[in-house]
């Protein structure tokens, strides 16, 4: 008995407790103040996404410089190759004029 009056009241208590605080979060204060909370998330959410369009613009940037560093360095490398099959080349050509004399 005393164990159902105790449930009782704190089912009462949590209606009236629930009731007083939905009339509280639907005040006209209460809206002003989910009003500015939201306005306050817009302006960070675009702060963020300017800060996110420049990083993404930035790691471009770095990608396309890095393509263009590996490219210059290929065509270095073919560079370097053709010398060297040149000079292999003429030196065979210079021992070859060599052994006919």
């Amino acid at each position: 008995m005393k164990m159902d009056r105790k449930n009782l009241a704190l089912f009462a208590g949590g209606v009236l407790f629930g009731t007083a605080g939905i009339k509280m979060l639907s005040s006209k204060d209460a809206k002003k103040a989910y009003v500015c909370a939201t306005a306050a998330i817009l302006r960070a959410k675009e702060s963020v996404m300017d800060t996110v369009t420049k990083i993404q613009e930035n790691a471009e940037d770095v990608l396309a410089q890095a393509k263009l560093e590996n490219q210059e360095r290929e065509e270095r490398e073919k560079l370097l190759l053709m010398e060297d099959t040149a000079e292999e080349i003429q030196e065979d050509g210079d021992e070859a004029e060599c052994s006919q004399q």
